[in-house]
């Protein structure tokens, strides 16, 4: 036998009410409902987050139009070296 019978539902219903009391009922149901909400407005946010970039507009250049000259970029400092510090060229003792 199932929980499909009514007079189960009217014990189950008994005994919560003598549990929580039924001043504190609806307070109990109403912070479950804004769980849930919390709870599915998460779930909402975490898939947005997830949601593919939009590509970046590629430019085209127009077939009488030169394309600019490419520049390398400036070699870097080798490691350990700042070109702005200059060198003590005094001893130190």
């Amino acid at each position: 036998m199932g929980f499909t019978s009514i007079w189960h539902w009217i014990i189950v219903l008994l005994i919560v009410v003598l549990l929580f009391g039924a001043g504190k009922l609806p307070k109990v149901m109403g912070d479950l409902a804004k769980g849930i909400k919390n709870f599915k407005a998460g779930l909402k946010d975490d898939s947005d987050d997830e949601a593919p970039a939009q590509p970046a507009a590629t430019v085209t250049p127009l077939p009488n139009q030169a394309a600019a000259p490419v520049v390398p970029p400036a070699p870097a400092a080798a490691p350990g070296t700042d070109p702005g510090l200059k060198k003590d060229e005094t001893a130190r003792t």
